[in-house]
Protein backbone atom coordinates (compact mmCIF):
# COMPACT_ATOMS: atom_id res chain seq x y z
CA UNK A 1 0.00 0.00 0.00
CA UNK A 2 1.13 3.24 -0.80
CA UNK A 3 1.69 6.33 1.56
CA UNK A 4 -1.89 8.16 1.63
CA UNK A 5 -4.16 5.43 0.54
CA UNK A 6 -6.25 4.30 2.50
CA UNK A 7 -7.97 0.74 3.18
CA UNK A 8 -11.76 0.60 2.37
CA UNK A 9 -11.99 -3.23 2.46
CA UNK A 10 -11.05 -6.17 4.40
CA UNK A 11 -12.46 -9.90 3.81
CA UNK A 12 -12.41 -10.03 7.22
CA UNK A 13 -14.36 -8.07 8.63
CA UNK A 14 -16.18 -6.03 5.31
CA UNK A 15 -15.98 -2.62 4.70
CA UNK A 16 -14.01 -0.36 6.85
CA UNK A 17 -15.63 3.11 7.85
CA UNK A 18 -13.89 5.68 9.25
CA UNK A 19 -14.69 8.15 12.06
CA UNK A 20 -15.94 10.86 9.48
CA UNK A 21 -18.24 8.04 7.58
CA UNK A 22 -19.93 7.00 10.61
CA UNK A 23 -23.53 8.58 10.65
CA UNK A 24 -24.34 11.13 13.70
CA UNK A 25 -28.27 11.13 14.44
CA UNK A 26 -29.39 14.01 15.82
CA UNK A 27 -30.40 14.02 19.49
CA UNK A 28 -34.92 13.87 18.77
CA UNK A 29 -37.21 15.38 21.36
CA UNK A 30 -37.92 12.00 22.90
CA UNK A 31 -41.16 12.25 20.61
CA UNK A 32 -41.39 8.90 17.98
CA UNK A 33 -43.01 10.36 14.83
CA UNK A 34 -45.14 8.22 12.45
CA UNK A 35 -45.44 9.20 8.59
CA UNK A 36 -46.79 7.54 5.76
CA UNK A 37 -44.86 8.29 2.64
CA UNK A 38 -45.72 7.43 -0.58
CA UNK A 39 -43.28 9.50 -2.52
CA UNK A 40 -40.92 7.73 -4.76
CA UNK A 41 -42.00 4.46 -3.88
CA UNK A 42 -44.47 3.93 -6.96
CA UNK A 43 -47.56 4.37 -5.24
CA UNK A 44 -47.14 2.34 -2.39
CA UNK A 45 -47.25 3.66 1.07
CA UNK A 46 -45.33 3.48 4.17
CA UNK A 47 -44.91 4.48 7.62
CA UNK A 48 -41.84 6.21 8.56
CA UNK A 49 -41.31 6.53 12.28
CA UNK A 50 -38.63 8.62 13.34
CA UNK A 51 -36.76 9.98 16.34
CA UNK A 52 -35.66 7.30 18.13
CA UNK A 53 -32.71 7.48 20.63
CA UNK A 54 -31.57 3.86 20.46
CA UNK A 55 -28.19 1.89 18.65
CA UNK A 56 -28.75 0.00 15.76
CA UNK A 57 -28.78 -3.05 17.44
CA UNK A 58 -31.73 -2.31 19.26
CA UNK A 59 -33.48 -0.31 16.48
CA UNK A 60 -33.18 -3.86 14.58
CA UNK A 61 -34.61 -5.78 17.29
CA UNK A 62 -37.69 -3.31 17.46
CA UNK A 63 -38.48 -3.28 13.90
CA UNK A 64 -38.06 -6.83 13.88
CA UNK A 65 -40.97 -6.86 16.03
CA UNK A 66 -43.11 -4.15 14.69
CA UNK A 67 -42.73 -5.86 11.51
CA UNK A 68 -44.28 -9.68 13.25
CA UNK A 69 -46.63 -7.80 15.05
CA UNK A 70 -48.14 -5.86 11.92
CA UNK A 71 -48.00 -8.80 9.49
CA UNK A 72 -46.18 -7.00 7.09
CA UNK A 73 -42.33 -5.96 5.93
CA UNK A 74 -40.47 -2.95 6.29
CA UNK A 75 -36.71 -2.24 7.03
CA UNK A 76 -34.25 -0.11 8.94
CA UNK A 77 -33.30 2.82 7.09
CA UNK A 78 -30.74 5.86 8.51
CA UNK A 79 -31.90 5.62 12.15
CA UNK A 80 -35.66 5.27 11.09
CA UNK A 81 -37.82 2.39 10.75
CA UNK A 82 -39.78 1.83 8.29
CA UNK A 83 -43.37 -0.56 8.13
CA UNK A 84 -45.33 -1.68 4.59
CA UNK A 85 -48.69 -0.42 4.29
CA UNK A 86 -50.90 2.18 6.48
CA UNK A 87 -50.63 0.94 9.79
CA UNK A 88 -50.12 4.15 11.78
CA UNK A 89 -52.21 3.46 14.23
CA UNK A 90 -51.62 -0.16 15.08
CA UNK A 91 -48.08 1.23 14.97
CA UNK A 92 -48.89 3.62 17.63
CA UNK A 93 -50.63 1.35 19.84
CA UNK A 94 -47.55 -1.03 19.66
CA UNK A 95 -45.34 1.35 20.34
CA UNK A 96 -47.28 3.32 23.03
CA UNK A 97 -47.10 -0.18 25.30
CA UNK A 98 -43.79 0.09 24.90
CA UNK A 99 -43.72 3.43 26.70
CA UNK A 100 -42.24 5.70 23.62
CA UNK A 101 -44.09 9.29 23.82
CA UNK A 102 -45.79 9.04 19.84
CA UNK A 103 -47.60 11.37 17.73
CA UNK A 104 -48.99 10.69 13.82
CA UNK A 105 -47.16 13.28 11.47
CA UNK A 106 -48.07 13.87 8.32
CA UNK A 107 -51.20 13.43 6.30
Amino acid sequence: MMSGDRLVYSTETGRIKTEQEKILRPKGDGILRIQKQTAGRKGKGVCVITGFELDDSELMKLAAELKKRCGCGGSVKEGSIEIQGDKRDLLKQLLEQKNFKVKLSGG
